[in-house]
């Protein structure tokens, strides 16, 4: 079985689209905003919300400073 698998290095894949990854990251920042306005007491929760949230968007605009500069 495993000699009739291809043998694949990293730089023989296709790469991810952008637009894709953007629109994957927007609507997960959408959906854990959202979660904002939801049936729960207290503020611990909204904090954990407001960082993965930043993350999400630290990592779009990481990625766009990086294609913009040439270094991915």
């Amino acid at each position: 079985m495993a000699a009739e698998e291809q043998i694949l290095s990293p730089d023989q894949r296709k790469p991810t689209s952008r637009k894709a990854l953007y629109s994957a990251l927007t609507v997960g920042i959408v959906i854990n905003l959202a979660y904002l306005f939801g049936n729960h007491q207290g503020w611990v929760e909204d904090v954990f919300l407001l960082l993965t949230a930043g993350i999400l968007l630290a990592v779009i605009v990481t990625d766009a400073w990086l294609v913009k500069a040439g270094l991915r």
